[in-house]
């Protein structure tokens, strides 16, 4: 079993920066890759960026250039440093943890965009 948990949302101007968090613990060794995915108001969950155990990152178009995906293996905790942000990003940001035989998400933490 894995444990995922989320922090670091809120509220920001557009323009603004936030820093998302995603703890795990448990079965750590299992996991081979993670990712942020969000999901707005009305619309399916997407993917925004992973990142593997070797340390390759995949973004989704919508967020290449504003935001980044590191891991710090020490803290077993991976982040999501989301820049120049956009009312459009306004959404439920969940972290996602995959083994080679199930995903585990966390519960997810609101992002909002506005003025």
């Amino acid at each position: 079993q894995v444990q995922v948990v989320e922090s670091g949302g809120g509220l920001v101007q557009p323009g603004g920066s936030l820093r998302l968090s995603c703890a795990t613990s448990g079965s750590i060794f299992s996991i081979y890759a993670m990712g942020w995915y969000r999901q707005a108001p009305g619309k399916q969950r997407e993917l925004v960026a992973t990142i593997t155990r070797s340390g390759s990152t995949n973004y989704a178009d919508s967020v290449k250039g504003r935001f980044s995906i590191s891991r710090d293996n020490a803290k077993n905790t991976v982040y999501l440093q989301m820049n120049s942000l956009k009312p459009e990003d306004t959404a439920v940001f969940y972290c996602n943890a995959q083994t080679a035989t199930k995903s585990y998400w966390g519960q997810g933490t609101q992002v909002t965009v506005s003025s």
